[in-house]
């Protein structure tokens, strides 16, 4: 199937047919929505090197996924790209992924603009001062920052979750249920989503005359093990914690774990909330006691993300250029009262 053959099949003029695809705001969309349902039904896929002599347009999205020895990975990352994906199949975008060393990314991010194989770029791992705002701040590519970097301006498209707020009104909800010892197991210390989620954490212990002790406060890469090892080694200290906020579903699982080898029982012994990123493997309630968390979905900000970066692309839409979404806290049978004497 080629562009001439979808024409008359639809009925409609080349020249129509291309801009429907390339998104020309003159066509309406009644018209480019027939266009693209046949191109579902038909298989037609436009020839790339045309499109773009057409356009000046490359059709994809540009990212860069830090790489290197002991990086394990992610599936928090991969989540989001499924989130990414959802809404550039709806246009016929692509993918562009470059591989880097994390201390690489802006020289990365700039070359894979200037190769010119990608419209537009979307950052993220956000650090203190991050440096690659300001190099995409000083191109013309459009780009949204997954997250929000710190001791830098605000003055950049992004989309994030309110994780101080989070974390606030997690810790927040077990002191007012008695516990005095709590511990944080955390992201990596380096970026800015668990720097404001420990903040949140010590707003709330403060404000209750509490305090997050060192010897309670992990920060590693989100994997199960790493919250089995840092749960373990909490039960191991002399006054242990009786209660801990866990940064993803997956460190809980660990974290679980660990309570479950010690012979405690969650929910009694000793209180438990995790973040859910919404990860359809590890759901919260089918854990053997479901999961008090705080919830925001990273597919749907995979998803918000994408449609912001093709409505500027394509210029389809207005859209909010900075996004600060709350997160909802979820109670369940993980948190209780902390124990008596406690």
């Amino acid at each position: 199937m080629n562009l001439k053959q979808l024409s008359q099949l639809l009925g409609l003029s080349q020249t129509t047919v291309s801009r429907a695809l390339n998104g020309y705001p003159e066509v309406n969309a009644e018209t480019r929505q027939r266009v693209l349902d046949a191109v579902r039904e038909t298989g037609y896929r436009p020839n790339r090197a045309a499109q773009r002599l057409a356009t000046g347009r490359a059709g994809s999205i540009g990212l860069v996924m830090p790489t290197a020895d002991g990086i394990e990975s992610d599936v928090h990352f991969g989540e989001f790209l499924a989130g990414l994906g959802d809404e550039a199949v709806k246009h016929d975008f692509h993918f562009v992924i470059n591989p880097s060393h994390p201390e690489d990314e802006v020289a990365t991010c700039r070359r894979l603009v200037a190769s010119g194989n990608v419209d537009a770029l979307f950052l993220a791992y956000m650090r203190e001062k991050d440096p690659r705002i300001a190099m995409m701040k000083s191109l013309k590519t459009p780009f949204v920052v997954h997250g929000r970097s710190m001791g830098i301006a605000t003055d950049y498209p992004y989309l994030d979750i309110d994780n101080t707020g989070a974390f606030y009104d997690a810790a927040r909800l077990l002191a007012q249920l008695g516990h005095r010892h709590v511990a944080l197991i955390n992201g990596p210390s380096h970026l800015t989503f668990a720097i404001r989620r420990t903040k949140g954490t010590v707003r709330a212990l403060t404000e209750h005359g509490l305090v997050l002790r060192d010897e309670c406060n992990s920060n590693s890469q989100m994997t199960d093990e790493h919250g089995f090892r840092a749960m373990e080694r909490f039960l191991q200290l002399a006054t242990p914690p009786t209660a801990v906020l866990c940064s993803s579903t997956v460190l809980a699982l660990g974290a679980v774990r660990a309570i479950n080898q010690a012979g405690l029982k969650l929910g009694s012994d000793i209180s438990l909330i995790a973040h859910d990123d919404v990860l359809p493997m590890l759901k919260p309630e089918n854990f053997m006691v479901p999961l008090t968390t705080t919830r925001s979905s990273l597919r749907g900000a995979g998803q918000r993300i994408a449609r912001r970066l093709i409505a500027d692309i394509l210029q389809l839409e207005a859209l909010p250029q900075q996004e600060l979404w709350k997160t909802d806290l979820i109670v369940r049978a993980s948190t209780g009262p902390a124990p008596a004497g406690k």
